[in-house]
């Protein structure tokens, strides 16, 4: 009777795993199926095995982007991580600042993607955007849908803004779950806040700062509304991210077969970083490094 009732619980359960299979194992099955066929039409499809896999490793544009976003993934990391750690440190800890600091830091957290593009395409018009006309009133030409550079400084600084506070609020998360009595000790020893920050704050954060890392990476390697809304993959192919060229393939080209397979290889990498990510920062909290 025991082992009934103990076992009874997986019902509970089982309309997550329904959801799951219809959300995410079917397509996953379809794009599977998908990439190892030459689709011409309905009923029209042909086996190819893994020529569109080979097809998609050897498109030298695929290189080029994946070589954008690798560089887009890291400077948002390096950039997001420090700043929103010492954003958290500098947070009150107590009383009404405190509560209007997380209110204000949650709120480009609550803007659609979408509406994120469109906020900075009009703050950084040269015309009417107050960061537009404050740039080109220094002097300095400033048109992110004609310079490559600039634009790629205007998806950086929307994005810090965008998700930092995400970093911030965890990493407070983080300070506010120390125990009082550790600072105590720390003062009593007549430790330096540097040697607080590193012996104490930082080693109890590691939890929080690797989940950061984890949804940072993968978020900003799986960006697509921003810089499609913001300059659609341009000036040239300057923003042309992964997500942004498997769309190109998938919905532009309408060649289901290699954007099957493109989206496969790009699931892949996304696996690998973050297993690479979490095993590295485990190492280092356990002294393994």
């Amino acid at each position: 009777m025991n082992k009934w009732e103990n076992n009874r619980a997986w019902f509970l359960v089982l309309p997550v795993f329904v959801i799951v299979a219809f959300s995410a194992i079917i397509p996953l099955m379809t794009v599977v199926n998908y990439s190892v066929q030459d689709i011409f039409g309905p009923g029209q499809r042909f086996f190819v095995g893994v020529e569109w896999f080979r097809e998609v490793l050897l498109d030298e544009r695929l290189h080029d982007a994946l070589l954008r976003q690798l560089a887009f993934s890291c400077m948002v990391l390096l950039i997001e991580m420090p700043l929103g750690i010492i954003i958290g440190l500098m947070m009150p800890k107590k009383g009404w600042a405190a509560s209007a600091c997380l209110v204000i830091l949650a709120l480009p957290l609550l803007i659609p993607w979408n509406v994120i593009g469109t906020i900075w395409i009009i703050f950084t018009r040269p015309d009417i955007g107050l960061f537009g006309a404050f740039v080109n009133g220094l002097g300095i030409g400033f048109d992110h849908t004609a310079n490559g550079l600039h634009a790629w400084i205007t998806l950086m600084l929307m994005e810090v803004w965008h998700w930092t506070p995400l970093v911030a609020l965890l990493a407070y998360a983080g300070l506010r779950s120390i125990p009082e009595a550790y600072y105590q000790a720390a003062k009593i020893d007549g430790a330096s806040p540097l040697a607080i920050f590193r012996y104490i704050q930082l080693p109890k954060m590691r939890g929080v700062l690797t989940i950061a890392l984890l949804l940072r990476f993968m978020d900003s390697f799986l960006i697509y509304a921003e810089p499609f809304v913001l300059t659609g993959g341009g000036p040239g192919n300057s923003t042309t991210f992964l997500s942004i060229y498997l769309v190109k393939i998938a919905v532009g080209q309408f060649d289901l077969g290699p954007a099957a397979a493109f989206s496969l290889i790009y699931f892949l990498i996304i696996l690998l970083f973050c297993w690479l990510f979490y095993n590295a920062l485990q190492a280092v909290g356990t002294g393994d490094k």
